[in-house]
C-alpha cells in the first residue's frame, strides 16, 4: 500500500512549488530575515534539516529521564520544535531553557492553550471556551483576549498557540469540538477567529487555525478512530472550507490539517486528510492559495496512527504537502523514512528546502533571530496578572445571554412585591451564584427529594430561579439534564413564575420540549465562580445582558439570537482595578484592621469599598466578641448606632420634603402643635438637622429610670414580664412603662435650650422628627422604613429589633451593658434612649450590614435613583447635602455629616473633597461617600465591647485612617 500512495505523491508532487499570492511569513525587514534563513539552511545537513520539520511533545510534569529524552533528540536528531504538554509554568520555563540552549538552531515552542495556558499548565489562568466567546456581539474583546493569550505565550516562551479553533459546530453531538468551536455560524465563527488571530498575532506569537478542513460535523473523536465527513463539495465549499477561505485572504500565516476521511476531497477514504496530497496541496496550497506554515494534527492520534506504521506517516505527511510533522511517534523512524526517500529520489532535496525555509522564516518572524532566555523571576506573578480577570470579567459579562423575557421578568425588579426561591438542578458547584444573589435580597435555597414537596414548599413564593449548574472541569464534561430534572423543570415552571439560568452548554436546551412556561432563560454557558457571580448581577439589572446565541436550538432560538436589557443601576461586585483602585493599596486596610484586632480596639469589624457602581471590597474582620467563638462574617449585622439617622430616618424626612408635608423653613411648632409657645416654636428644619438650634445634645433619660440606691432599673418603671402597664421591652426580661415615651417627649419640649450659638451635635432632633414622622404616617419607623425603602432596595439585612427576624448569633454583641441594663445586649439597640422607645428610634436602633448600607448611600450618590426606581429627586439630594451654616463654623449639612471646616474636627480624613457626605456612630460606624470619586465607603465595628470605655477605635481615629487609605489607592 505504501509503494502505491508513494508513486501517486511522486507523480504529484512535481507542483508544490507553485507560486502563491502572497507569503504571510515574510516580515517587513524582509532582506534581514532572508539572510538569516539562508545563512542557517545552507550550512544545514540533510539530517538537520529533516529535524526542523519534526516537532515532538514534551512534558513538565515527567521525570528526569524525560528530560534526557528530549535533549537527545534536539542533539543527535536536531528536531526543530517542541509542543509542551502537562506541567507548570515554572518547570516549562526551566526546560525551555535547557532545552533552547543545547539547540543548534532556536527551538519553535508550540502549546495548546485554546482557553489559556491552564488548558496544559497547572497554576495559570483560564478563560471562556470559544462557544462562551461566540455569544459575544464586540469583536474587538476576542481581539483583546488573543493579544493577552499572545503576551502570555511570549512570557513562557511559546511561538505559537494551536488556536483558535475553526471548526463549524453543525453537530450538537460533536463528541471533540463542541464548546471548542465559537458556535455553528460561518460568519460568527470566522470573525470572531480573525479578531484572535489579530490580537495573538499582534504579540508575535503565531495563531494556528485549525481543523482544516473541517471537523465540525462529525460523530468521531479523532484522537480515537478516523471522523468521516460524507459531504459533497457544494457543502464543503460553503461550511467547512469558508472560515479558511476568508482567513487566508486575510493573512493568516498557519493551519493545522486534521486527521478526517472526506470522500469529495480525497477519493481513498481510508486516507487521512493531513496525509492526502489532494487535501494539503491540492486545495489548501494551490486552490485555496495557501502559502504560510501548514502543520499536521497529532500524528500520534488514531485517526491518523491506524494508517501507516511510524516513519511511513510522517514521509506521507511530507509528501502530502505539510511542513512541520506534529508528534512523530517514532523521531529516528521518521528521519530514516524521510532520508531514505531523499536518496531514492521519491522526494527531492529542494522539496526539503521549501518546508525548512518556511519554518526558518516562521522562526525569524517569532523573534528567534535574537533569542532570549525565558526570564524565570516573577514568571507566576506576570502569568496571573490582574489583566487576566479584568479581561475575563469582560468576556463574561458580554456573553452571556437572555433568550426568553416574558413580562420582562428579567432584571428582577419591585424587590418589595417579591418573595424569591432557588431551586438546583445539575450536579456542580452552585455556591457563588447564591452569594452573589443575596446581595441583593433574601433568597430561600428551596429543596425536596419528592417532586409533589418541591412544588408544596415553593406555593408561597412568587418568583422561583431555577440554576441548571454542570461541571466547568472540562470541555467534554457531560452536560445535559437527567430524565428526572427534565420533569421537575417542567413541573415547576407549570405552577410558578420561574427564570431558568444555564451554566452549561447550550445544547443542553435541545432535550427541553417546550419554553412555554419558562418566563425567562438565560444562558451562562458555563459554571465558573465568575460566571456565577456575574449572572446573579445581571439577574438584578447591575449589569445589562448583551450576548447572543452562538448555536440554534431547534426552531425556537435561532443562531444570534439574544435580548438585550438596560441596567437598573443596582451595585455590581467587582475588582479594585475595574474602577481605578489598587488591589494592592486596598491590602493596606487588611493589615490596619488586623492591628485593630490584635490591640483589642474592638472584637471585629466590616469594611466595604465601593466605586462607580461596583462594590471591590467587603471584608470581614475578627470575632463577635473576644472569646473568639464565631468569626465576623459579611452577612452578620451590626448596631449602626447614629448611622440611622442618614440611613431611616432623613430618607422619609426628605420623602415628606418633596411631598410638601415639610419644607427646610418649617418651624417646629408648624409642625408639631405640642412645640407651639416654647423655645423651640420657631426653629427649623434646616436649623435642627444642621445641629444649629442650640438643642442640648442629648438627654439622660435612662438615668431617671435608675434606683437612687441601687442604680438600677426602679421597679417604678420596670418588670421582669410585659404586661399591658409595662410593654416597651428594653432588653431581655426588662419591660419599660408604656407611658414612659411621652414622659421624654415632654423632657425635650421642656428642655433648656443653648446659650450660645454655633454648632453642637445633638440627638433630640431625631427624637423630634420621629414623632412626627410616625404621628404623619400613623405607624413607627420599622413599618414605615421596610415599606417605603429598605424592601424595595433588596436591604433585607436592614432593620430595627432584628431579633424578630434572624437569628441571634448572626447579630454581633454590642456591648455589656452594667450601667443601665445590666445584660450583654445583643440584638437589643446600645442606645439608651432608642431603647426606651422599644429599639425604634430615629436617632438609633437601626441594625445592619455593610453591603445593605452600600445600598442606600448608592441610592443618594445616584441622586435618588436605585434598582429602577426614582426615590428622590435629585434637587432634594443636593438640597440636603449642603452646608448653610458654613460660616457660622457649622460643617453639617442637612442631617448628612460633611468633611470637617477646622482643623481640630476630624469627621473625615481631610482627602475627601466638599461634596463629600456620610456619617459616623457611637458604636465605632461610619459610611461616607463622595461623588467627585464615586466612592462609598462603609465601617461597621462593636468597637464598644466589652464596654464603651473601649475607646481606642476613636483616639486612633482608624475609621478616617482607613477612608485615607482608600483614597490612596486610587489609580486614575
Amino acid at each position: 500500500m505504501i509503494k502505491n500512495i508513494l508513486f501517486i505523491f511522486i507523480v504529484l508532487n512535481s507542483t508544490f512549488l507553485q507560486a502563491q499570492k502572497f507569503d504571510p511569513l515574510i516580515v517587513k525587514d524582509s532582506l534581514t530575515q532572508k539572510q538569516w534563513v539562508d545563512s542557517l539552511l545552507n550550512n544545514m545537513t540533510v539530517d538537520e534539516k529533516i529535524g526542523q520539520l519534526l516537532m515532538v511533545q514534551a512534558y513538565s510534569n515527567k521525570d528526569r529521564n524525560h528530560t534526557i529524552f528530549i535533549k537527545n533528540l534536539i542533539e543527535k536528531f536536531h528536531i526543530g520544535g517542541l509542543v509542551f504538554m502537562q506541567g507548570t509554568p515554572e518547570k516549562q520555563a526551566q526546560l525551555n531553557n535547557i532545552y533552547q540552549s543545547i539547540s543548534k538552531v532556536p527551538l519553535l515552542i508550540g502549546i495548546t492553550a485554546e482557553w489559556g495556558l491552564e488548558m496544559r499548565l497547572k497554576n495559570t489562568y483560564r478563560f471562556p471556551w470559544n462557544m462562551t466567546l461566540g455569544a459575544i456581539r464586540d469583536d474587538k474583546l476576542i481581539e483583546e483576549f488573543g493579544a493577552q493569550m499572545g503576551k502570555q505565550c511570549k512570557r513562557l516562551g511559546i511561538h505559537i498557540n494551536f488556536a483558535p479553533v475553526v471548526d463549524i459546530n453543525t453537530n450538537p453531538d460533536n463528541p471533540i469540538i463542541g464548546n471548542r468551536s465559537f458556535g455553528e455560524s460561518r460568519e460568527n465563527v470566522t470573525k470572531k477567529a480573525l479578531a484572535f488571530i489579530k490580537g495573538i498575532q499582534s504579540e508575535n506569537v503565531f495563531a494556528c487555525a485549525k481543523h482544516f478542513p473541517g471537523h465540525g460535523d462529525t460523530n468521531i473523536d479523532s484522537h480515537t478512530a478516523l471522523p468521516v465527513l460524507d459531504f459533497g463539495k457544494n457543502r464543503l465549499d460553503s461550511i467547512e472550507l469558508y472560515p479558511y477561505k476568508q482567513l487566508i485572504a486575510k493573512g493568516l500565516s498557519t493551519i493545522m490539517v486534521a486527521h478526517l476521511s472526506v470522500k469529495a476531497l480525497e477519493p481513498n477514504v481510508e486516507l487521512p486528510t493531513s496525509l492526502s496530497y489532494q487535501v494539503v496541496t491540492s486545495l489548501l496550497k494551490e486552490k485555496l492559495n495557501f502559502n504560510g506554515l501548514i502543520i499536521t494534527d497529532a500524528l500520534n492520534m488514531k485517526g491518523a496512527s491506524g494508517f501507516a506504521k511510524p516513519g511511513e506517516i510522517e514521509l506521507l505527511a511530507m509528501l502530502a504537502g505539510n511542513d512541520i510533522l506534529l508528534v512523530p511517534e517514532n523521531v529516528p523512524a521518521a528521519i530514516l523514512y524521510i532520508k531514505n526517500a531523499l536518496q531514492e529520489k521519491i522526494i527531492s532535496e529542494e522539496r526539503l528546502n521549501y518546508s525548512v525555509r518556511k519554518i526558518l522564516k516562521a522562526k525569524y518572524w517569532a523573534g528567534l533571530s535574537n533569542f532570549k532566555l525565558v526570564e524565570l523571576d516573577n514568571l507566576q506573578k506576570d502569568l496571573n496578572s490582574i489583566e487576566n480577570e479584568l479581561l475575563y470579567r469582560k468576556l463574561i459579562k458580554n456573553s452571556i445571554t437572555l433568550l426568553k423575557n416574558d413580562s420582562l421578568v428579567v432584571p428582577i425588579q419591585n424587590l418589595d412585591k417579591k418573595k424569591i426561591a432557588y431551586v438546583k438542578l445539575g450536579d456542580a458547584e452552585n455556591t457563588d451564584f447564591i452569594k452573589t444573589l443575596r446581595n441583593y435580597t433574601a433568597i430561600d435555597v428551596v429543596s425536596s427529594e419528592n417532586l409533589d414537596e418541591l412544588i408544596e414548599k415553593l406555593e408561597p413564593y412568587n418568583l422561583v430561579i431555577v440554576g441548571f449548574h454542570k461541571s466547568d472541569l472540562g470541555f467534554r464534561d457531560e452536560y445535559h439534564f437527567k430524565d428526572s430534572e427534565l420533569v421537575w423543570l417542567q413541573e415547576i415552571a407549570r405552577t410558578n413564575t420561574v427564570i431558568l439560568d444555564v451554566f452549561a452548554n447550550p445544547y443542553c436546551l435541545l432535550q427541553l420540549k417546550t419554553f412555554k412556561n419558562i418566563n425567562g432563560l438565560l444562558l451562562s454557558y458555563q459554571n465558573s465562580k465568575l460566571s456565577q457571580n456575574i449572572s446573579a448581577q445581571m439577574l438584578f439589572g447591575a449589569i445589562e445582558i448583551k450576548g447572543k446565541i452562538p448555536v440554534s436550538i431547534k426552531k425556537v432560538f435561532s443562531v444570534g439570537h439574544g435580548l438585550q436589557t438596560k441596567s437598573l443601576k443596582r451595585l455590581a461586585y467587582s475588582i479594585p482595578e475595574e474602577v481605578g483602585l489598587s488591589s494592592q493599596k486596598l491590602k493596606r486596610i487588611d493589615s490596619l484592621a488586623n492591628v485593630v484586632i490584635r490591640k483589642k480596639m474592638t472584637p471585629g469589624m466590616q469594611i466595604l469599598v465601593a466605586r462607580k457602581g461596583k462594590v471591590v471590597y467587603n471584608k470581614s474582620f475578627g470575632f463577635h466578641t473576644y472569646q473568639q467563638k464565631l468569626p465576623v462574617q459579611n452577612s452578620d449585622i451590626y448596631d449602626i448606632a447614629s448611622m440611622t439617622k442618614i440611613i431611616a430616618s432623613l430618607p422619609l424626612i426628605m420623602e415628606l420634603e418633596e411631598k410638601g408635608v415639610l419644607s427646610l423653613e418649617s418651624s417646629m411648632g408648624s409642625l408639631l402643635p405640642k412645640f407651639k409657645n416654647t423655645n423651640k416654636d420657631t426653629l427649623t428644619v434646616k436649623e435642627v438637622l444642621s445641629h444649629y438650634a442650640r438643642l442640648k445634645p442629648w438627654i439622660p433619660f435612662y438615668m431617671f429610670t435608675l434606683d437612687s440606691i441601687t442604680h438600677k432599673p426602679s421597679k417604678e418603671f420596670y418588670r421582669g414580664i410585659k404586661s399591658s402597664k409595662f410593654n416597651i421591652k428594653v432588653a431581655d426580661k426588662l419591660f419599660l412603662r408604656r407611658d414612659y415615651p411621652s414622659i421624654m417627649m415632654d423632657s425635650i419640649i421642656n428642655s433648656e435650650q443653648r446659650l450660645r450659638e454655633g454648632y453642637k451635635y445633638s440627638d433630640l432632633s431625631f427624637y423630634i422628627f420621629k414623632d412626627f414622622i410616625e404621628n404623619y404616617y400613623k405607624k413607627n419607623l420599622n413599618e414605615l422604613t421596610q415599606q417605603h425603602f429598605f424592601k424595595a432596595l433588596g436591604a433585607n439585612k436592614t432593620t430595627y429589633l432584628p431579633l424578630d427576624k434572624f437569628q441571634k448569633n448572626s447579630i454581633v454583641p454590642t456591648e455589656k451593658d452594667n450601667s443601665y441594663r445590666n445584660q450583654l445586649l445583643q440584638g437589643y439597640v446600645h442606645d439608651m434612649g432608642a431603647a426606651m422607645q422599644g429599639g425604634i428610634g430615629g436617632h438609633a436602633g437601626l441594625f445592619s450590614n455593610a453591603n445593605d448600607i452600600s445600598k442606600m448611600m448608592q441610592l443618594y450618590l445616584q441622586k435618588g435613583y436605585y434598582g429602577g426606581k426614582q426615590y428622590f429627586q435629585s434637587k432634594t439630594i443636593n438640597k440636603f447635602n449642603h452646608r448653610y451654616y458654613a460660616n457660622n463654623g457649622v460643617r453639617r449639612g442637612v442631617g448628612f455629616d460633611k468633611p470637617q471646616l477646622k482643623a481640630k474636627e476630624k469627621a473625615t480624613c481631610g482627602c475627601v473633597s466638599d461634596e463629600s457626605f456620610g456619617h459616623s456612630g457611637f458604636t465605632g460606624t461610619y459610611t461616607w461617600v463622595d461623588p467627585k470619586t464615586e466612592i462609598i465607603y462603609v465601617f461597621l465595628s462593636n468597637r464598644v465591647f466589652p464596654t464603651m470605655n473601649n475607646k481606642d477605635l476613636v483616639k486612633n481615629n482608624i475609621r478616617i485612617e482607613i477612608q485615607q487609605l482608600i483614597q490612596d489607592a486610587i489609580t486614575d
